[in-house]
């Protein structure tokens, strides 16, 4: 017989900083017993939950995002609420929440980009794609980003799915991305957009490219663009073909590239170039802004490393964006490991390896618990586990938080203007209808203070 954790009179109380999928995987599988006398609070930095679902996922990906509907579900119990524009380490803090709080569970995924290291990075035209998804996905902290897409061509540096959706997003006209969910402002920019050429290069060859099938195969779809795949790339050497022969992704995904090299070039407006075994080594500056991104030509050697060949080229490109990864950022309090970018941890269980000993009652999922890897459904297993190390622990302790200040209390008491999930329902159903309207699922509301200004204003119709 299952043992019930606390009673009426002395519940457990749960918080979660970060109301993404590694958030609600955790407090789903936290509720799964509803005999347990136990209450989850999410809370999330922006006014909308949601996520790496609402700010990261592509926008034309709209049946990826469903899954937001599941994640909603859990609001239908009492024992869980949301607390949406509420800003760890400003409005809430560390003390607060083990002050509050049987357990703590950090979410806050990798919210840094890796960076290449070269010359000219961080020239004006040089970004990263978390900055650029972020843009187009209507984050309220990138909505003045404002790139430059005047330019004629572009380089998307990086051999992952986030690279071919920054691609495929600027392939595609404004007819093509009008039915998505993208940021109006982005969608008007891309509209006028006068970029031809889109440049993806990866420092190893086809077959050790990281994206995904489905992903492969969109870039087939595009209605005014060409796929131009670098032909003499298609030639493996001996490691490469042997990696082909035994991972049967990379064997599918070469496929898949054959197949649009042996296209016709149908001079369609745009195109995008697949080049290969190009390793960056500067952004070039013109007028201080970057103006070509220049490449040294890699192989890999006998022993299968890779290595670079002394040849150079330029490419002209008017806009550089970085896509080689992610990386967690420190947060107030807790240990951090910086060669990794997650917090420290096992199964969840937040490990101080200074102090050679665990921080009690305080967990993380997702990307800051294992690195910026898997897709949003690997968040499920992830947050299973952590949830699952939440609930061992807490039967080996009394519940402490039931006769401590509710933080809603707190928070008024701070003047935070926090949204419920009631409030991001009506958020939600603002958005809906003004989509409706332009024939688009939805325009999204992309500054938090209009966010808070029209959840108060409907909630009191």
């Amino acid at each position: 017989m299952s043992i019930v954790l606390g009673s009426p009179e002395k519940p457990y109380r749960v918080a979660i900083i970060g109301a993404g999928p590694a958030g609600f995987y955790t407090a789903i599988e936290l509720l799964k017993n509803t005999s347990h006398y136990l209450y989850v609070d999410l809370f999330e930095r922006l006014p909308a939950p949601f996520g790496l679902v609402r700010h990261g996922v592509a926008p034309d990906h709209l049946s990826i995002k469903n899954v937001t509907s599941k994640y909603a579900t859990i609001f239908k119990s009492d024992r869980v609420r949301l607390f949406g524009n509420v800003h760890y380490g400003k409005d809430l803090f560390h003390e607060d929440l083990r002050h509050l709080y049987d357990a703590v569970v950090y979410t806050v995924g990798a919210q840094a980009d890796r960076q290449m290291g070269i010359p000219g990075e961080f020239l004006p035209g040089s970004l990263s794609a978390t900055e650029f998804v972020a843009w187009y996905n209507g984050h309220p902290d990138f909505v003045s980003l404002n790139p430059d897409l005047s330019v004629p061509s572009v380089a998307v540096i990086g051999m992952g799915n986030v690279a071919l959706d920054v691609a495929r997003i600027l392939a595609k006209s404004g007819e093509e991305l009008h039915p998505s969910d993208m940021a109006e402002h982005a969608l008007s920019a891309l509209r006028a957009s006068q970029i031809r050429d889109i440049y993806i290069l990866g420092r190893r060859g086809p077959v050790q490219a990281k994206w995904t099938l489905p992903e492969l195969k969109e870039m087939g779809h595009l209605e005014v663009a060409d796929l131009v795949v670098q032909q003499d790339a298609m030639h493996l050497d001996a490691h490469s073909e042997k990696e082909r022969a035994t991972d049967k992704i990379a064997a599918k995904n070469f496929a898949q590239l054959q197949v649009y090299a042996a296209r016709l070039i149908e001079n369609k407006p745009r195109r995008v170039h697949f080049r290969f075994w190009a390793s960056p080594i500067e952004v070039c500056e013109t007028n201080g802004r970057a103006s070509c991104l220049r490449i040294e030509q890699t192989r890999l050697d006998e022993t299968g490393k890779l290595r670079g060949t002394g040849l150079f080229e330029t490419i002209p490109v008017g806009m550089v964006l970085r896509s080689v990864g992610y990386k967690g950022v420190a947060l107030p309090g807790l240990p951090f490991d910086e060669t990794n970018g997650v917090i420290p941890n096992q199964k969840g269980r937040i490990y101080h390896p200074e102090a050679g000993h665990f921080i009690q009652h305080e967990y993380v999922a997702g990307w800051i618990k294992r690195g910026a890897t898997g897709v949003i459904g690997t968040n499920k297993m992830c947050g299973v586990e952590t949830a699952h190390s939440v609930l061992e622990d807490l039967r080996q302790t009394a519940p402490r938080a039931y006769s401590q200040e509710d933080v809603s209390a707190l928070l008024h008491r701070r003047k935070t203007r926090f949204l419920t999930f009631n409030d991001w329902e009506v958020l939600d159903e603002h958005e809906k209808e003004q989509g409706t309207a332009s024939g688009r699922p939805r325009i999204k509301v992309v500054e938090a203070e209009k966010a808070l200004k029209i959840a108060s204003q409907r909630k009191n119709v």
